[in-house]
């Protein structure tokens, strides 16, 4: 590990590192118009030099030059015998034709050449009198062209598959006045949120509310991919905000390009992008979204390219290349990326046909069953060159969290066929609960941290998505043990409500101990930010959606004007650097994810519970709902990539 710049804000979110547009200087494209000039002359040169030589060549009866244009044909020298004449080896056929026939072809022949010669040469002359700008723009205007015959050719039409049975995609209107005024203002500040981003960093990666401007972290790479837009779609969608929708899907269908020499986490790019694309696809059946899903993935399989199979942490999507972070344990790569795969590459491989994707993440799976676990538990990092272990540090919060969601969601996803997901959920679950969850001296219930043989009590914010998962698994659980999963949901959800109740702001911070008398209290400066995370208002959802008890409902209304209080400003929302501090300071970003998922969870929170219900839809790590893949109602059972 390196300096805490440059570690993961999660297994879910990756180093927040800034590559602006300062490290690529601007004379660049100035010294690549003075080598067009060069290049310009020096082709008139070679073309003079080639073409000029033809009319020194000897004229002679006994040594023709052909024009594969004309009707003389090459073939290779097999044999002579057929009374061919032999020039070269090679063969020419028609030899009834008259000397007087040899030279009209060749007069043709240089006419022909002296025609495109003097062409050539017109045509170097009219770009030498050109501006510096006029040739720029014609330059340009190639790269255009060259651009939209790629995307046509990756374009092809995906074979037709009949959708999944979609229920409750636009419903969910509270019958209580009251609750439909907190859902509606929730919409508002999803609206507040969209309408700065529209007008700041509109096709910027995320946006700096307070600069307005648009904000980009390396996990994107040095490309404006529009990371907002694709990531607040379906939220849009299941909010009635289909004006909006509207301009998002312009936006993709017109400029979304993976064709760009720029270096993505792989894991990010899968849960924000693929899933966010499919997610808007199933929502909308706009056949936009799926094609730009296929095509990213597309660029994602080189990731693949290791010695094990375990994928590289980036992938530049123009070359192919891959590499893993360097503070990652020397050179590994990180559970919660390469363990969140499933639920996006099964949909991809059941969209189009093609096994690929079912194959790249069923192989990951198969690895990791034949592993020996320290403990039973997951250690965080994995060489893939060596297939082994790197340090053994397991965590249910940053690095490793999201892989244990998959297993559970994959088993769901399913229609809960995939009974060796759920076994390998079952198998984590236990080990983790004998060696990570504890109960502190003032009784909160907390999931702390494995390394090296030692138990670290501290809890981040993203481990509080536990208890949502620890609820959603309940049914199902061996044993009999589904009220005692609800039951530790619950503890889970409490113990991180009391994270952010025991705040000046009433929101939480970034990780919290249970040392001596501190509990559930931030202890380091650098620990004590919040920026606009959704995994305990997550919980909250999940509670409420398995007990309706009204209290899950209080602590998100709680949750949501806190937000609405201290982050909001008049260009957006901002995540806050000291949620301890009653006069905080800004870190002037908004994040894709508050619209994808914070926002995403409070509305789903005060709406119906036949809004997404869970019996159809499954929400993958960031918040984009995919549907249950129901045997019955779909041809999975007869395609060879699922089986």
């Amino acid at each position: 590990m390196t300096t805490p710049a440059l570690l993961p804000l999660s297994g879910r979110r990756l180093p927040p590192l800034n590559l602006g547009a300062s490290a690529f200087p601007h004379h660049r494209a100035t010294l690549r118009l003075s080598e067009k000039f060069i290049l310009l002359l020096i082709l008139s040169a070679f073309i003079t030099l080639c073409f000029g030589a033809f009319f020194f060549l000897p004229d002679s009866s006994k040594h023709k030059r052909f024009d594969l244009g004309l009707e003389d044909v090459l073939i290779p020298h097999v044999d002579t015998s057929k009374g061919g004449k032999n020039l070269g080896g090679f063969l020419i056929h028609g030899q009834g034709h008259d000397e007087h026939r040899h030279r009209e072809e060749e007069e043709r022949l240089r006419n022909k050449i002296r025609a495109d010669h003097e062409k050539a040469l017109e045509e170097a002359k009219e770009k030498l009198k050109k501006s510096r700008d006029e040739i720029q723009a014609e330059i340009q205007t190639e790269k255009s062209k060259v651009v939209q015959e790629l995307k046509k050719k990756d374009s092809k039409p995906l074979p037709p598959v009949p959708l999944p049975n979609l229920i409750g995609i636009n419903s969910g209107e509270p019958a209580d006045p009251d609750i439909r005024e907190k859902r509606n203002k929730i919409k508002e500040m999803m609206k507040h949120a969209w309408d700065n981003y529209r007008q700041y960093g509109w096709g910027h990666n995320e946006l700096k509310p307070i600069a307005r401007k648009g904000h980009s972290t390396n996990i994107f790479g040095n490309s404006q991919m529009g990371a907002t837009i694709v990531d607040a779609l379906d939220t849009l969608y299941i909010m009635g905000l289909h004006d909006e929708f509207r301009e998002g899907q312009e936006w993709i269908d017109k400029n979304l390009d993976f064709s760009v020499n720029s270096e993505v986490s792989v894991f990010e790019v899968n849960i924000r992008f693929i899933g966010g694309l499919l997610a808007a696809y199933y929502l909308s059946g706009q056949e936009v979204f799926k094609i730009k899903a296929v095509q990213l993935a597309g660029k994602l399989l080189p990731a693949f390219n290791t010695p094990t199979g375990i994928p590289w942490a980036m992938v530049n999507l123009k070359s192919g290349v891959g590499r893993n972070w360097g503070w990652a344990s020397a050179g590994s790569s990180i559970l919660a990326e390469f363990g969140t795969l499933h639920m996006e590459f099964v949909h991809l491989s059941y969209l189009t046909g093609d096994p690929v994707y079912y194959n790249k993440v069923m192989h990951i799976r198969k690895l990791l069953q034949k592993m020996d676990r320290p403990n039973g538990l997951y250690p965080n990092y994995l060489n893939p060159r060596t297939g082994r272990w790197g340090q053994h540090h397991t965590s249910v919060g940053g690095l490793g969290d999201s892989f244990y969601e998959y297993l559970l969601k994959a088993w769901l996803m399913s229609d809960k066929t995939d009974t060796e997901a759920r076994k390998m959920y079952d198998d984590a679950i236990e080990a983790i609960e004998k060696h990570l969850i504890r109960k502190s001296n003032g009784g909160l219930t907390f999931i702390g941290e494995w390394k090296n043989g030692h138990l670290e009590r501290k809890m981040g914010h993203l481990t509080c998505f536990a208890g949502g998962m620890f609820a959603l698994g309940a049914d199902g659980s061996r044993d009999d043990k589904a009220g005692h999963y609800l039951q530790l949901g619950a503890e889970i959800a409490h113990t991180c409500h009391e994270s952010y109740d025991r705040t000046t702001l009433k929101l939480g911070p970034e990780a919290f101990k249970f040392d001596g008398g501190v509990e559930a209290v931030a202890v380091r400066q650098n620990e004590k930010y919040y920026i606009l995370r959704p995994e305990v208002i997550e919980t909250y959802w999940y509670m409420w959606r398995f007990t309706h008890d009204p209290k899950y409902r209080q602590w998100g209304w709680e949750a949501t004007q806190a937000i609405d209080k201290y982050c909001r400003v008049s260009g957006g929302f901002s995540g806050v650097k000291d949620v301890y501090s009653s006069s905080p300071t800004y870190d002037d970003v908004q994040q894709s994810f508050f619209l994808a998922e914070t926002l995403k969870y409070l509305y789903l929170l005060f709406s119906n519970d036949d809004l997404l219900p869970l019996d159809n839809w499954v929400f993958n790590t960031e918040a984009h709902p995919l549907p249950v893949l129901h045997l019955a109602n779909t041809t999975l059972s007869g395609n060879p990539a699922y089986r």
